[in-house]
């Protein structure tokens, strides 16, 4: 049975890092964008792709690969960036954050959730709300806040607007 603190939504939107698929919340994308590049920022982490401009705005792009520990790949017709909103101490920040592929929108039953593992004190999988499982395929579930951990969220403030800075502009 799912705890009843890891579903707050039922629609996720799922994508592809390497072989595994991975959701958020629908509700926290704003768009999706075919990835053209970015503008490379000196001195920033190599999981901080660059920026983008999205309507006059400046948001900053993440590489999930990079920022998971998984290895770099070329990018494809199919790479796309997720635009998300993610909280920081009651503010909103946008960001985008680089997938291999976007699959689809679904929607999970409280039946088809589970908590997320707990794989010992040494590893961090405090970013994973829980497992989803779809047609014998599991799938995680990401708690974006948490995702752009604090040291994260500090290179983006640097970098990007926030929210209501980018709906002056759209």
């Amino acid at each position: 049975m799912a705890d009843p603190g890891v579903l707050e939504a039922t629609q996720y939107l799922s994508f592809m890092l390497d072989q595994e698929v991975f959701a958020v919340d629908v509700a926290r994308v704003r768009e999706i964008l075919e990835y053209k590049g970015t503008t490379r920022i000196p001195q920033t982490p190599a999981y901080l792709r660059g920026v983008i401009n999205l309507r006059g705005s400046v948001v900053p792009v993440v590489d999930l690969r990079l920022l998971f520990g998984m290895p770099a790949v070329e990018h494809t017709i199919n790479t796309c960036v997720i635009v998300l909103e993610i909280n920081v101490e009651g503010d909103t920040v946008v960001a985008g954050a680089l997938a291999d592929s976007v699959r689809e929108v679904l929607e999970l039953e409280a039946t088809e959730v589970e908590a997320a593992p707990r794989l010992g004190s040494r590893l961090n999988t405090d970013f994973i709300k829980g497992m989803g499982k779809r047609n014998e395929q599991f799938l995680m579930l990401l708690d974006i806040d948490r995702v752009f951990g604090d040291e994260t969220i500090g290179v983006i403030r640097q970098t990007g607007g926030t929210a209501a800075e980018a709906d002056e502009t759209a």
